[in-house]
């Protein structure tokens, strides 16, 4: 499995060089950029500019891309709506892929592979219209990120819009043929379980969430801080038709400094 850590870590501290240099001294071979404003403004040139000079000049790769959660620099605590591109109001939904497209402009300076997507949040239901909207807001945003080079994934995440038999209806229904999953390890866990989402979605998987919990809340523990069976994980992703990446995604509210973040990374990539 490719080595890459997720920047969500360092999520209350603007991403700079000198972060990314703790990643690749840690041994990943790859970043997932966390589009948020406060953390990495895409929208911001400059900020875009210099990481691209730090990853034109070293080997780690800008992997992939998670999308934004929210439009604003407070993750949403000022008001601002959150980016849901399934939402039942339409203005809502455009706005959503609007920013989503904002993001994606990145690749044009900083080439990545993949875009994480959120399909809802918590909160919303499956149904005939979710299926509809997912499969618009799918179309609608793989016209845009494949002329740049990016490939869209879709998240399993805590709500029943991306269970996966859902996951597997909407790409299948609206025949995406190009457009694949990320396993989130740590939201399987406190839903169907890991064995199970893992080999539904295993056909199309191309990219895996890697972190821990104690199966009650999503709290994005190191592995083996929570109670994972990750021997099992790692059997499965990679007994995957293409083994997907492994992508630690940490949570910022853990406080680590950046040396203790490269120093668990590093064991962390030992068991990859």
């Amino acid at each position: 499995m490719l080595k890459v850590i997720s920047s969500h870590v360092f999520l209350r501290h603007r991403l700079h060089p000198g972060l990314l240099e703790k990643f690749q001294n840690a041994g990943a071979q790859g970043v997932e950029l966390f589009a948020a404003r406060q953390h990495f403004d895409y929208t911001n040139r400059a900020e875009v500019r210099e990481l691209a000079g730090w990853f034109k000049t070293n080997t780690t790769e800008a992997f992939s891309m998670h999308a934004p959660l929210f439009p604003d620099t407070e993750m949403g605590r000022g008001g601002a709506p959150a980016v849901n591109v399934i939402h039942p109001e339409k203005s809502r939904r455009i706005d959503a892929m609007d920013e989503i497209k904002r993001a994606l402009e990145v690749a044009e300076q900083i080439p990545f592979r993949f875009l994480i997507l959120h399909l809802g949040e918590r909160e919303d239901t499956w149904s005939p219209r979710a299926l509809e909207f997912s499969m618009t807001a799918l179309e609608h945003l793989h016209a845009f990120a494949n002329p740049l080079g990016v490939k869209l994934l879709a998240e399993n995440l805590q709500n029943d819009v991306t269970r996966p038999e859902h996951l597997l209806e909407i790409i299948h229904t609206g025949h995406f043929k190009d457009i694949g999953f990320c396993l989130d390890v740590g939201h399987a866990h406190l839903g169907e379980g890991v064995p199970a989402t893992l080999d539904a979605l295993k056909p199309l998987l191309r990219s895996s969430h890697l972190h821990d919990n104690n199966g009650e809340r999503d709290e994005h523990l190191w592995p083996g801080e929570g109670n994972i069976e990750w021997e099992g994980v790692w059997e499965g992703l990679k007994s995957a038709p293409q083994a997907p990446a492994g992508v630690l995604e940490i949570h910022y509210s853990l406080g680590e400094s950046p040396e203790a973040v490269a120093e668990k990374a590093s064991k962390a990539f030992e068991k990859f």
